[in-house]
């Protein structure tokens, strides 16, 4: 599959339209160069070692990057990622995901949490509860959930005591406790 894999895809029909004109030699160039032209798929991917899921793209299941990956397509189950997660303004995600750090453009329905930060760009619509060390949610941006800004550690430390319910019931009637 061309989009995971550094190979390019035999299917013509998959190879996206964008070709580097470099590649192509005109009657003024030379048809030796020193320097061979980048392949059509590597011209297309936003950086080396990246993940990247297009537009026309709908993903159901469990994701999981170990680099940089950025979703512009659909997405619908839950993303992993050791590095950071970038979405799309055209993208549609309704997933959890947990990264080192997410940039949202787009539409993501579930929680999010990152171990650095997280950043709500103006075009972008989140419904969920976002956990970070690092909140940015720019002017513009749709935000409705709940948010955390403890890092994990703190949160496990917290201790909660909860009373069984024949306690928590006397207490509420007048303090005494049921015989």
């Amino acid at each position: 599959m061309a989009l995971f894999s550094k190979e390019q895809e035999k299917n013509p029909k998959a190879q996206p339209a964008l070709t580097p004109v470099a590649s192509s030699p005109t009657p003024s160039q030379p048809s030796s160069s020193a320097q061979p032209a980048p392949s059509a798929s590597r011209a297309a991917a936003p950086a080396e070692g990246r993940a990247y899921l297009d537009r026309g793209s709908k993903v159901t299941g469990k994701l999981s990057f170990e680099g940089p990956a950025r979703i512009d397509g659909e997405v619908d189950g839950e993303i992993n990622a050791k590095d950071s997660v970038t979405i799309g303004e055209t993208a549609v995600v309704t997933a959890q995901i947990r990264a080192a750090a997410v940039i949202v453009g787009g539409k993501v329905s579930g929680d999010i949490h990152a171990s650095q930060r997280i950043e709500i760009r103006p075009s972008a619509k989140v419904i969920g509860n976002l956990t970070a060390p690092v909140l940015i949610v720019q002017e513009g941006a749709f935000f409705e959930g709940h948010s955390s800004m403890q890092p994990e550690s703190a949160r496990e430390d917290r201790k909660v005591t909860v009373f069984p319910k024949e306690e928590r019931l006397a207490q509420a009637a007048g303090g005494q406790k049921p015989a």
